[in-house]
């Protein structure tokens, strides 16, 4: 069963993620409840994140991205204490776990690139137990598309490929041939001769 969640997106569903210190102010104005801090370091994200909290905003600070934090148990304790997010983001469930323990909300980063990744992300997120799960990728048939008309070799795509309707869509968007591990969908895939 689903938590409730703790984390309210406002209507437009929309978090702005800032990748570059410069991009901050913008993502301050954006009328969103919520941002995500992808940058910074021991000495800058303190003041990031004041900076988002004044203007209102929730903040998450994904802390694999921060230059100078340990993976020791005690960079939440520090995060926590010193730089004071609402909540982290992080592929790490140490992380996640450490900072729910200080108080924080934690959001699992999980990169699902073929179903082994998306079996394991489900056993970390058990095992974690984090506030929200942000996947990755997240809009294939536009990331398809965008790769098609950068390069001119032909595009393979798959993993997490278990419907025709997957299939149908990867295609229409650009892909030269879906790979895919389901049986199933071979047996689909037979056509009388």
């Amino acid at each position: 069963m689903p938590k409730e969640p703790q984390l309210e997106f406002g209507p437009d569903k929309r978090v702005a993620a800032v990748r570059k210190p410069e991009h901050l102010p913008a993502a301050l104005g954006v009328d969103w409840p919520v941002v995500f801090l992808l940058i910074g370091d021991l000495f800058t994200a303190e003041d990031y994140v004041a900076r988002a909290k004044s203007a209102g905003k929730k903040v998450f600070l994904h802390v694999d991205f921060i230059a100078g934090l340990g993976g020791d148990p005690v960079a939440m304790k520090f995060v926590a204490e010193r730089i004071k997010p609402d909540g982290i983001i992080s592929t790490k469930s140490h992380f996640v776990k450490n900072a729910k323990k200080y108080g924080m909300l934690a959001i699992q980063r999980l990169f699902i690139i073929d179903t082994s990744a998306l079996e394991q992300g489900i056993h970390n997120i058990r095992q974690s137990e984090p506030d929200a799960v942000e996947i990755m990728p997240g809009l294939i048939p536009r990331v398809i598309s965008e790769l098609r008309a950068a390069v001119s070799v032909p595009i393979i795509v798959g993993g997490l490929i278990r419907e025709q309707s997957e299939i149908e869509t990867a295609l229409r968007a650009g892909a030269s041939a879906v790979s895919m591990g389901s049986r199933q969908l071979w047996v689909q895939g037979v056509r009388a001769l």
